[in-house]
């Protein structure tokens, strides 16, 4: 018979570490800086990954948020369709 799940046997151990490639650069050192701040999750216990992830998503809301007071040209806040300006 067809086993869906081969990689999954009973003995099978979940506490295994796994690697994880390192985060592609994204052209705005901030946004850089704060994703390699998730590198601190690997090896922690889960009930410490909150704390992380959320100074990880403030920071990129800070980013964010300093992008739209940021002087340039008007952003578009909505589609127009035919005949609307």
């Amino acid at each position: 018979m067809y086993d869906e799940h081969p990689d999954q046997g009973e003995d099978q151990n979940l506490d295994t570490e796994r690697s994880v490639a390192p985060p592609s650069p994204t052209g705005d050192a901030r946004v850089d800086d704060a994703i390699a701040a998730l590198s601190r999750l690997q090896g922690r216990p889960a009930d410490e990954h909150v704390a992380v992830l959320e100074e990880v998503h403030g920071r990129l809301r800070d980013i964010l948020g300093e992008l739209d007071e940021a002087p340039g040209p008007p952003q578009a806040t909505g589609s127009t369709g035919p005949g609307q300006p």
